[in-house]
């Protein structure tokens, strides 16, 4: 017999998902979304309004669903995500790079150096593509590493897949040595307002850069340009004009959710089923990559005398804004000093990686 009762079930699921109105198909993206977000909250895993809705979306793209999420919404949450780095850029953060500057090189290219050893090899065995590989490996704010890989050709899906799974796995560890350094007691969660006052010229000005960033970065087409367009002319406002932003919790929350949105939705089952494969060797790399910048931190603590918990957060390769969170909810460390490291290997990373994925994916290539 041939027809629709010779297709695989997963192929007639997706099927059927496909005829399914696209205003129940949203409802069912939104409902997965909040229960993922819900989940990953309950076990005070970071970053859920991001990976909740990359993975509700996950689970629909799989499954055959035809929604998208419109592109000038995608542009503008890009937007968003540059301004919240923007806002995290301070005088002092920029005082202390310039004061410890060999200190903070150092450190920033052991880590690079490593985390793109650790990219080539998972793309010398064959495991990842080059780019994609080192894209996924590279330290930073997982986001913006994201929303940059793709325009430089790598798998966004596989990156989205490693990035994010190191932000879980350093998020858990850097959360669990700040509660035994400071007897727990420094990590209590505090209560979100999520709707609080809005300061009209404030919100108004940062809706305005964020379109203005965006429309302006795609003229001049820069890499990553809404994220990226968004991101230097708040910095510039921020600290050239003393300008002051605000992000409200929700408008960060519906950011987050249209980006794993459009991210999750273009999973397919060969990408899921390739990802799973390489699991083993995508949570070794992490793990190693975790245990370097841990030893980093043991040398900031007995040459310069850093407490060991900052010294850690500041090494440790995770998602910026989730390390800045956990610094924030713990006692005695040392913000500055964490968000100036972090500041500068995201810079870095933003400034280099692009080269440095293209010299590691042609490295393996002429090796092959």
């Amino acid at each position: 017999m041939t027809g629709r009762m010779d297709a695989p079930a997963s192929q007639q699921t997706s099927e059927r998902l496909e005829k399914v109105p696209p205003a129940l198909q949203w409802l069912m993206l939104l409902l997965l979304s909040a229960l993922f977000a819900g989940l990953l909250e309950l076990l005070g895993l970071p970053a859920a309004a991001l990976i909740g809705p990359m993975m509700g979306g996950a689970v629909m793209g799989i499954n055959g669903a035809a929604v998208r999420v419109p592109k000038p919404a995608f542009a503008l949450s890009q937007g968003v995500i540059g301004i919240l780095i923007a806002m995290a850029i301070e005088l002092d953060i920029l005082a202390a790079l310039a004061d410890e500057w060999p200190l903070f090189l150092g450190i920033v290219l052991c880590t690079v150096t490593a985390s793109s050893f650790l990219g080539w090899l998972i793309s010398r065995w064959g495991i990842l593509p080059g780019s994609t590989a080192v894209w996924g490996s590279a330290p930073g704010a997982a986001t913006a590493m994201v929303l940059m890989a793709a325009v430089f050709g790598a798998d966004q899906r596989l990156v989205a897949f490693m990035q994010y799974l190191r932000v879980m796995m350093v998020a858990l560890a850097a959360a669990v040595i700040a509660g035994l350094v400071t007897d727990g007691s420094g990590t209590a969660r505090e209560a979100v307002p999520w709707f609080p006052s809005i300061h009209g010229s404030a919100f108004a000005l940062t809706l305005a850069v964020v379109v203005v960033g965006t429309t302006v970065g795609r003229l001049l087409r820069l890499p990553s340009p809404f994220f990226l367009g968004s991101m230097i002319l708040g910095i510039g406002l921020h600290l050239g004009g003393g300008v002051q932003f605000q992000l409200p919790p929700w408008l960060l929350v519906a950011s987050y959710s249209l980006i794993g949105w459009a991210v999750g939705l273009n999973f397919t089952r060969p990408i899921i089923r390739h990802a799973l494969r390489a699991l083993p060797q995508i949570i070794g790399s992490i793990l190693v990559l975790m245990a370097f910048c841990g030893v980093l931190a043991l040398l900031l603590n007995r040459s310069l005398g850093i407490d060991l918990l900052s010294a850690y957060l500041a090494t440790s390769p995770g998602g910026m804004d989730s390390v800045a969170i956990i610094a924030a909810a713990s006692k005695d460390v040392n913000m500055s000093f964490i968000m100036a490291m972090q500041m500068a290997r995201f810079l870095f990373v933003l400034l280099f990686g692009p080269a440095i994925a293209r010299f590691v994916a042609k490295t393996v290539r002429e090796q092959r």
